[in-house]
């Protein structure tokens, strides 16, 4: 989308009169150099172009916008958020390059920079099905299920026959545990689509939370079948083939994800299990470390980024990583273990005790938490 708006006009005296008709002039010729190269894709040409008309209009925000929009075509999202802020300030509130923006954060998976730019397009315009759609996937992305699922519903009501909405707005249901938002969802989606491959995921992510294994399996084979090429279906067969220790299968699925989806974490955190699994620690660092990229807080690749590292003889880098899957998740018993090690090998005795202790402790009490389970379960069974 290129920009439209027109940069302001300012009134000049009669003795700078002169001067500014070659400006004006000049920054007519090469705005319209960018727009023309924009059009025919040459974007380092159109870059080029807006950078020396803008160096003569520094506040125009049809400039700022295009300029921007030509580093995006680049692949250089982040070099091109600053021109989107300064076209903002030029004129506040301006529904394209707030647009702009948010596409370029979201794209750049900050969340929580893209949610208040697209809720405040949604406030605008109540019909804008992009605004609500991309609101609800950015809050989704932080893991506000309950407000994504607000959002996807109000995208949903503009768009009811869009597919993916609905089975993002299903996902945000079972994240957030709502199974009867869950149970709606699928419902919808069979009336469209009986056979889509958004049904037949949801229906085996829902199987697989209630243990039903052979019948997860079975439809993500047949989502599989209705289309090979959405995202998190290979590697959803592949998560079913890892947890039945069939390992082979599962690599090869992971290896289908990521031939669509480079950066799906979990393909990427899987198969750096199965590198450790191999004693190939550099490639599981690789994987894991990619992983990471795709996802901060993905306390599996974080821990076994720390695991690679040790197997790696670099104890000191496991630390940082270790240290951030215990915040995500205090009660990580393999983490506070595999940090104890890190620890005893760089000489740091008294601090690796004490993470073998917490790990230890935490364990003791999963385990003492299970047995009370099974047992109140046993007492409270019919005979």
């Amino acid at each position: 989308m290129l920009a439209t708006a027109s940069a302001a006009a300012f009134p000049a005296t009669q003795a700078g009169a002169a001067q500014q008709a070659p400006t004006n002039s000049k920054v007519a010729e090469l705005r319209a150099q960018g727009s023309g190269a924009l059009e025919s894709g040459d974007n380092q040409a159109a870059e080029e172009a807006f950078r020396r008309a803008l160096s003569f209009a520094p506040n125009s925000i049809e400039i700022l916008n295009n300029l921007a929009i030509s580093l995006v075509k680049q692949g250089k999202v982040a070099d091109a958020i600053p021109f989107y802020r300064r076209a903002l300030a030029v004129k506040p509130g301006d529904a394209t390059t707030t647009r702009n923006l948010a596409l370029a954060y979201f794209k750049l998976q900050k969340y929580g920079s893209a949610v208040p730019l697209f809720e405040a397009l949604s406030r605008r315009d109540p019909s804008d099905f992009q605004a609500a759609d991309l609101a609800g996937l950015s809050l989704f992305g932080l893991d506000r299920y309950g407000e994504a699922a607000n959002y996807l519903e109000r995208a949903n009501r503009l768009q009811p026959s869009d597919l993916p909405t609905l089975y993002m707005l299903g996902q945000a249901y079972l994240r957030g545990a709502n199974y009867k938002g869950v149970t709606d969802v699928f419902g919808r989606i069979m009336a469209i689509d009986p056979n889509s491959a958004e049904a037949h995921v949801m229906m085996g992510t829902a199987y697989d939370k209630t243990f039903q294994v052979q019948k997860a399996l079975e439809e993500y084979q047949a989502a599989e079948r209705a289309n090979p090429d959405f995202p998190s279906v290979h590697s959803g067969l592949g998560l079913l083939y890892w947890k039945g220790d069939q390992v082979d299968q599962a690599e090869a699925e992971f290896r289908e994800e990521l031939k669509r989806f480079p950066a799906d974490a979990v393909s990427n955190c899987l198969l750096g299990q199965i590198a450790l699994r191999r004693d190939d620690p550099a490639a599981a660092l690789t994987l894991f470390q990619a992983a990471i990229a795709a996802n901060p807080n993905y306390k599996e690749a974080l821990f076994g980024a720390g695991k690679a590292e040790i197997k790696l003889g670099e104890p000191a880098k496991a630390l940082g990583p270790l240290r951030k899957a215990i915040q995500i998740d205090p009660d990580y018993a393999e983490a506070h273990y595999q940090l104890g090690t890190a620890l005893a090998k760089l000489g740091r005795t008294v601090e690796a005790e004490k993470e073998r202790g917490i790990s230890l402790a935490i364990q003791t009490k999963q385990q003492a938490d299970y047995t009370k389970k099974l047992t109140t379960k046993s007492a409270s069974s019919p005979e």
